[in-house]
């Protein structure tokens, strides 16, 4: 994991550490959506976690790939994570890219786990997801992840 993106997921972390596992400011019901998003990553959690993947983000009849890790603090287990969602807030394909707080919690079990996530950053960026998780993991905490585009 490059230096700068373990520092801003560092730095992230320490953030939900301090308080901030509660649910990001989320687009309101009448929001239309910017772009759409699909993702999918590995999670390896032993009280503390890390995450590592990537997907590919739909916005204004492009495709964009992005690389997509962090770390966080709860849970055990390894899983694979596959989600789908819309992205609100998204006015230029810059702003897509940063550090993002996700609050997180369910468990799963072989191929039955499934949840809804909202991820936002610091542009005012925010996903909402419809994830499905694979493996073995129970998760309580809250992750700090980092985007980048390719």
């Amino acid at each position: 994991m490059p230096r700068t993106l373990l520092a801003t997921s560092s730095v992230a972390c320490a953030a939900l550490l301090i308080g901030a596992l509660g649910a990001p400011d989320t687009a309101s019901a009448g929001d239309k959506p910017a772009a759409t998003v699909v993702i999918d990553q590995v999670q390896v959690a032993f009280i503390g976690s890390g995450n590592i993947g990537g997907g590919t983000l739909t916005f204004e009849e492009r495709d964009y790939d992005f690389t997509i890790g962090g770390l966080g603090i709860g849970g055990v287990g390894v899983s694979r994570m596959t989600a789908t969602g819309e992205v609100f807030g998204l006015q230029d394909v810059r702003d897509f890219e940063g550090a993002y707080v996700q609050g997180r919690y369910g468990a799963v079990a072989g191929d039955i786990g499934a949840g809804a996530l909202w991820l936002q950053n610091d542009k005012g960026v925010s996903m909402h997801l419809a994830a499905k998780r694979e493996g073995l993991a129970l998760s309580l905490g809250g992750d700090a992840v980092y985007i980048k585009l390719d």
